[in-house]
This record gives structure tokens, sequence and C-alpha cells, in this order.
């Protein structure tokens, strides 16, 4: 019996992944319904995360489909928010997981049982209704999220106490009507405060961005109008972007980004190029500084009765309205802290997964990762690892070994997503998931591909590296992965190409350049 904590992404797929395994789960909602982050409600729910309206999901709909479970074709490439929820629950019908689901359930806590040692079994404390129960379970997967307590730093903002104008964590951010006519600014360079400085821009009277170390810009839309995480992530980029010495690879990386536009006449090239940096997504932010709808400063100084001063720059700044996009805390309150210990918005897990000290390997955090990809199919590949952690048909390595590996991540310096750059080149998108199918033998063998079945063996190396890969073999093989390999540029091209007949296509070259690196490449491919 596996408990599964919260319905959004994380708890579905994870209680998909236990039925797959014939194991028992049992997933527990505190809200009224399925979706999660993904699903919009006007109000600000206590302990829910929340949305904007206009929120559009960052990955393409190829490269965030579950991996037997492909998203219909007429849906747009990048998925506004109602979309995507439409699609999880669409999920949720064809696996039958609704009946595995109590919403309207809260737990209150989690907790070894006496015999845990012997069984590794948990006490978990629920409530529904006012009424508490205590059930007991042999696991326990956590896909809580961390998009639900808001980090709002603001002894980090000298002079916020005698600021005049109105000021709010972009968690309670909604509709920008709240800016007409105003001088907005916008604390914090991620994707939410990008959308809503472009969106705030529309109607405001001013809008700045203040970020202190600037950021890496990528658009969704990107070489020859693809989307971006179909071109980037595909088996051959990440060989050459791993197999590159780091400098190099962070030459490269920086020259990538700088093709679209020079980040440093826009005002948004990272404080140390050198370091690869939190990707920001943004279609419409060079346009909108271009044409002085948004203006980028440095970093704040100190905070005045109507105005800013930042960081360099004298001049005080008139604001009427400031949006701390200051991001998220980590916490699980229903765990104790010597179970799963948070420091610096990162815990102690083994491949952002496993407690490394439990006598037990029973207790799971799904979902506790910012890849540069798409985020469904790295939980979903968590999961299917877990179910058969838990079954007994993986083995973790001994403790010592994971803490290690835990601790040599924690010394280094260098920091992207809040972890280190040696760590994101192990966990990289591409990397982290062949990494997770190796252990449950699902990765794809190029060997074996480029014998049997030549053309997809090209697909699947050239191509992007759509989840679907991960179906081919093994546990969990999927008869269909083969076809939605193959038609998968179809489904980012029939939502397009609405006003003439949709012919099937590829990013590909010929097909003899393509055999020209591949003769070239063989014995790197076989290794890869």
């Amino acid at each position: 019996r596996v408990a599964v904590v919260g319905a959004g992404v994380s708890g579905l797929t994870a209680t998909k992944c236990c039925l797959d395994e014939g194991l028992e789960p049992t997933c527990f909602e505190q809200s009224q319904d399925i979706g999660g982050l993904w699903r919009y409600t006007e109000d600000i729910e206590a302990g829910r995360p929340s949305l904007y309206a206009s929120v559009i999901s960052n990955s393409s709909k190829e490269m965030s489909a579950f991996s037997d479970f492909p998203y219909p074709e007429d849906f747009p490439v990048f998925l506004p928010n109602a979309r995507l929820l439409d699609y999880l629950r669409r999920y949720a019908e064809r696996f039958g997981l609704r009946e595995h689901i109590k919403v309207g359930t809260t737990v209150v806590s989690i907790r070894k049982n006496p015999d845990f040692a012997t069984t590794g079994q948990w006490n978990v404390v629920t409530e529904a209704k006012g009424k508490q129960t205590s059930h007991v379970f042999d696991a326990v997967m956590v896909c809580s999220g961390n998009f639900s307590e808001p980090s709002l730093p603001l002894h980090c903002f000298p002079g916020i106490e005698r600021f005049r104008g109105q000021y709010f964590h972009s968690r309670q951010y909604k509709h920008p009507d709240v800016f007409q006519g105003k001088r907005v600014l916008v604390v914090g360079m991620g994707n939410s405060g990008v959308d809503i400085a472009v969106e705030a821009s529309h109607v405001a009277a001013k809008v700045t961005i203040s970020t202190t170390r600037g950021a890496w810009l990528l658009g969704r839309v990107f070489e020859h109008g693809y989307p971006w995480d179909m071109v980037y992530n595909t088996r051959l980029m990440s060989l050459i972007r791993n197999s590159l010495p780091g400098p190099l690879s962070r030459a490269w990386i920086n020259y990538i980004v700088n093709q679209r536009l020079n980040l440093e006449n826009y005002g948004l090239q990272p404080e140390r190029s050198c370091l690869v940096r939190e990707p920001v997504l943004s279609d419409d932010l060079p346009s909108y500084i271009l044409t002085g709808r948004i203006t980028i400063r440095p970093g704040v100084k100190e905070f005045k009765d109507n105005s800013v001063v930042f960081h360099n720059c004298p001049e005080e700044e008139p604001i009427d309205i400031v949006v701390f996009c200051t991001g998220y805390k980590v916490s699980f309150p229903f765990l104790e802290e010597s179970v799963v210990k948070v420091e610096n918005k990162h815990a102690s897990l083994y491949k952002y997964v496993f407690p490394t000290h439990l006598q037990k390997p029973t207790l799971t955090v799904l979902g506790l990762i910012r890849p540069f990809g798409g985020i469904m199919p790295v939980i979903e590949m968590q999961a299917r690892w877990v179910t058969r952690v838990f079954k007994g048909l993986c083995q973790l390595p001994s403790q010592s070994v994971m803490e290690k590996e835990v601790n040599e991540k924690k010394k280094k310096q260098v920091q992207w997503f809040g972890l280190t750059f040696d760590e994101v080149l192990k966990t990289e998108w591409l990397v982290y998931m062949d990494t997770l199918a190796s252990f449950i033998g699902a990765k794809p063998s190029m060997l074996g591909l480029l014998c049997r079945d030549p053309w997809l063996a090209l697909t699947v190396f050239f191509g992007p590296c759509s989840p679907y890969q991960y179906r081919l073999e093994g546990p969990g093989r999927w008869e269909g992965a083969r076809q939605a390999i193959l038609t998968q540029w179809d489904r980012v091209l029939k939502p397009t190409r609405t006003r003439v007949p949709a012919a099937s296509s590829s990013f590909f070259p010929s097909f003899l350049i393509v055999l020209g690196f591949l003769l070239v490449l063989a014995a790197v491919i076989f290794g890869f």
C-alpha cells in the first residue's frame, strides 16, 4: 500500500506508475479536484499553488507529454493552463486514476511506524471534513510540489517598511488590471517576473524589471520557428554539450543563447557570463524593451516613500506598485525535519528522490528538481524508478555511496537553477532521464535500434528526445511508442498549418547528411 501526497502532475503519474507495478496507491488531495498547479482558480487557496490567468507552459507538448500518452494533435504546441489541465484530466480518465484519489483530504502528518527498521512502514494521519484518520502504509510518495509557500525576503530590501505604495508577491497576481495607469516595478527576472511585466506593460504607465544577476533569455520559438526544446534537447546536442570541456561547453551555450539577440545590448547579460544561469523564456520581452514598454534595471538598493533607488543608479525612480517575483520556499510541514531536511531550497536527496539516511527506502519526494526541459516526463521517470524500488526490483546503492554523491554536489560553488553547474551537467534533462531509465532498463539502445530499425534510430538520435523513447523497450514498454516518435512533428505542425494542408514534416537535414554524421559518430553513439 502506497500513500501518494497530492494529485497534481506528480501525484497523478505516481498513482499511475503504482498501478502499473501492481501496487495499491491511495492519493490524498487537499483541494476538491485534481490538477495541482495547473488548476486555475480566481481565489488564492491556502496551501495550494496559485496561477495567474494567462500562464502558458514553457515546454512544448511533445516534450512534456507523459511517455505513453501523447497530447491530442489539435492541442497548441505550448499549452495555456486550461488545456494542460484538460490533458491531466484525460490522463486520469484513461488510466482509471480517480477511483484511487481522495479529494478534500489533507495529509496532517507522516511518521515512521515503531517497527520501521524492519517493515519500513509509515503512519499517515489525514483530515477530511474535520475528522482525522490514521492509516498505515508500506511506502509514501511525496508529490506536494514546491509552489505553495512564497519566499518574500523583505529584510533584503532596505526601506520597504516606509514605502507608501502597494507591494505583493507574484503568487497573489491574477490579472493585469491591478496595474492600470500605475508605475510598476517587478523585482526578479524569472519566468513569472517576465510574464507579469509583459502583461503589466499593456495597461501600466511604466514597467521596470529589477534584476541583480541578469538572465539567459530564450524564446519558445527557436531556430526556423521550431519549439526551443525540440531543437535543444536532442541526443546529438546533449552528446556535444557533455563531451566538451567545461569552459568550452559553457562558451558554446553562451553562443547559442546570444544568437537570437545580444543580451548585453538589452541589459540582460548575466553578471558572470561564464556561468550558466536559469534561462527565461519570453518571445515578447526583447521587442518590449526596444519599444520602451519595459526597462531593465540593476538590483534594488533601497526603497523610499514613493520611489526606488537602484545600485549604480543615483537617480530615484517613482513607483506605485512592487511585485516581488522572489520564488518559493521548499517545505514539507507534514514530515519531521529528520526525514527530509531542506537547506537553501534544496533537499539532500539521492538523485533528487530518495532521502539517503532512511533504514528502508520507502519514502520519496518527486518533482523537487528544475531541469532544462519538460518536468512532467522527468517526474514520470522518477515514479517509474521509485515504484520498482518499492517492489524490490531495483536496488539503491549503500547509504555511504548515496551520501557521498549528495555531499560532493553540495560543495560546488557555481550555480545554475540554484544548484551547482557540475551537478546540473549530471542532471541535465536528457542525461538525468537516461540515468533513471538505465536503472529500470528502459533506456533506448542505439546499437540495437540501428540494427533492427535504422530510420527509428536516426530519429531517436538526431531528432527531439521525446518521452516516448523511454517506452521502446524494458518495463512498461508501449506498442505505440515507435509511431508516436515518428509522428511527433506532425502533431507539432497540425495546429499551426491551418491555412494549408499539414503535410508530414521533419527537422532533419537530408538523409545523406544524417547518414554521414552517423558514420562519423558511430563509435560514440554505440557507447551513448
